[in-house]
C-alpha cells in the first residue's frame, strides 16, 4: 500500500509539472506571435497553478506576465505601470532584459508626455514625464518637467508635492553643456560632446566650448513659497520664502512676494522694510516707488507718500494709478476744511472765514484736476476718475468742462 501511494503521487507531482510547463508555454508562444490579449489570457490561466510552482517556473511566469502586459511597449498606461511591477519581482534572473524594456517603457511614456506637451495638455503632459521619472527614479530632469507642467495649469497641490521631493532629494538640474558656433548662421548651437567634436572637426563649427547651466534650486524653493502664498498658508510661505531668498539674495519677485505676506499679516513695518531693499536693487523700478507711495499715505506720511508716488510718474509717465493716488492725496485735505467750514457761525468774522476756507478748498480741486485729466487721458475708460473729475468741475463751475465729462462717464457707464 505504501508503494502504491508513493506512485499515486509520483503520478500527480509529474501532472502538475507537465500542467505548468503547458500554460506557461501556451503565454510563451503567444507573446512571440505578438497576441498580447492570448498571452494575458493564457497568463490568467497559468496563476492558478502559482501554488504548486518550484521558484524557478514562478520567475518565469512572472516574466511572461510582465512581458504580456507590456505588448511590446503598446499595453494601456496601467498595463505598463503594472508590468513594471511585475518585472521587478524578477530583476535578479532577467536583468538586462528588464532594464531594456523598463527603458523603452520610460521612452514610451516621454513620448507622450511631449506629445501632449506640443499640444498644450500640460495636465497629461505632467503626469507622463512623472510616470517617465518613476520607472527609473533616476532621470530626475523628468519630475522637475512634470512639477513645472503641473504649475502651468495650476495644479498647485501636486506640483508642491513634486518639489518639495526635488527639493528633498537635492535636485540643482546643473549639466554641463557642449555648444560651438555654426559658420553658416553665425548662431552658437548647443550639441552632444561627440557631435560637437565631429562638426568642429569638419570644420562646420568653430568656437567650441562647454559651460554648466545654472542651478535650479532657486527656482524650485521659489515655488514651493509662492504656491504655499496662493494656498494662504502664511507661516510656511514666510518660512519657504526665506529659504528661497538665501538662494538668491537679489531676485526682487522674491523680496516682493515676501513683502505682500508681511502686508496681508498686517506686519507694515517687514512690509515697507523689504520694500526699500528691493528699491536699493532696483531703483528704477516705478511699481516699488508706487508702493512705498501706498504704505506712506497709508502711515499718514502724506508728503512721503506724494514722493513717491512722483518718483513713479518719473520713471513710468504712464502709471495711472500714481496719478489718481496723488489727486486722492490732494482732496484728502479737504475733510479738514469742510470740518471747520460746518462748524462756523453767522457773523461778519465767521462769514469771512468761510470764504478763505471755500476758496482753500477751490484750490485743492485745482490741484487735483492735472492729476485726473493725466490719469483719465491714459486710461480713457476710466470711469471713478472721470465722476471724480466731474464733480469737481461742476463745483468749480467749469460748466463746458463739466459737459464733456459727463457725456463721457454716460457713454463708459452705458458700455
Amino acid at each position: 500500500m505504501k508503494k502504491q501511494l508513493i506512485i499515486a503521487l509520483a503520478i500527480s507531482m509529474g501532472a502538475f509539472s507537465f500542467a505548468q510547463k503547458k500554460e506557461l508555454k501556451a503565454v510563451e508562444k503567444a507573446i512571440k506571435s505578438n497576441d498580447f490579449p492570448a498571452a494575458k489570457a493564457a497568463a490568467k490561466q497559468a496563476e492558478s497553478l502559482l501554488g504548486v510552482m518550484d521558484d524557478k517556473s514562478k520567475t518565469k511566469y512572472y516574466y511572461l506576465l510582465a512581458q504580456s502586459l507590456y505588448a511590446n511597449g503598446k499595453g494601456s498606461d496601467a498595463d505598463l505601470s503594472t508590468a513594471l511591477e511585475t518585472f521587478r519581482k524578477v530583476e535578479s534572473d532577467y536583468g538586462s532584459e528588464v532594464k531594456e524594456i523598463e527603458q523603452n517603457i520610460s521612452n514610451e511614456f516621454l513620448k507622450k508626455a511631449n506629445a501632449a506637451y506640443e499640444t498644450n495638455d500640460f495636465s497629461n503632459a505632467s503626469k507622463y514625464f512623472e510616470k517617465s521619472y518613476r520607472v527609473k527614479g533616476k532621470d530626475s530632469l523628468y519630475l522637475y518637467y512634470a512639477a513645472a507642467t503641473a504649475v502651468n495649469v495650476k495644479e498647485y497641490e501636486r506640483a508642491l508635492g513634486l518639489y518639495e521631493e526635488l527639493k528633498d532629494m537635492g535636485y540643482t538640474g546643473i549639466q554641463k553643456q557642449y555648444f560651438a558656433t555654426n559658420k553658416e548662421t553665425g548662431k552658437e548651437e548647443l550639441l552632444d560632446k561627440g557631435t560637437r567634436d565631429l562638426y568642429v572637426k569638419a570644420k562646420s563649427h568653430i568656437n567650441p566650448g562647454e559651460r554648466m547651466t545654472e542651478s535650479k534650486k532657486p527656482e524650485i524653493v521659489k515655488n514651493i513659497a509662492l504656491i504655499y502664498v496662493g494656498e494662504g498658508d502664511n507661516d510656511k510661505a514666510i518660512e519657504a520664502m526665506k529659504e528661497a531668498r538665501a538662494e538668491n539674495p537679489e531676485d526682487v519677485n522674491l523680496i516682493l512676494s515676501e513683502a505682500n505676506i508681511h502686508f496681508k499679516t498686517g506686519n507694515t513695518e517687514e512690509f515697507k522694510s523689504l520694500l526699500k531693499l528691493a528699491t536699493e536693487l532696483e531703483p528704477e523700478n516705478p511699481e516699488l516707488q508706487y508702493n512705498l507711495g501706498v504704505i506712506a499715505s497709508q502711515s499718514d506720511q502724506l508728503a512721503e507718500a506724494k514722493a513717491y508716488y512722483e518718483r513713479a510718474i518719473e520713471l513710468d509717465p504712464e502709471y495711472v494709478n500714481a496719478y489718481i493716488n496723488i489727486s486722492a492725496l490732494v482732496l484728502q485735505r479737504e475733510e479738514p476744511l469742510i470740518k471747520e467750514m460746518n462748524g462756523l457761525g453767522s457773523s461778519k468774522a465767521d462769514d469771512k472765514r468761510y470764504d478763505e476756507l471755500r476758496e482753500e478748498r477751490q484750490n485743492l480741486y485745482r490741484e487735483a484736476v492735472p492729476y485726473l485729466a493725466k490719469a483719465l487721458e491714459i486710461d480713457t475708460k476710466n470711469v471713478s476718475a472721470a465722476k471724480t473729475l466731474l464733480n469737481i468741475y461742476n463745483i468749480l463751475g467749469e460748466t463746458d468742462k463739466a459737459k464733456e465729462i459727463k457725456a463721457m462717464v454716460e457713454t463708459l457707464e452705458s458700455e
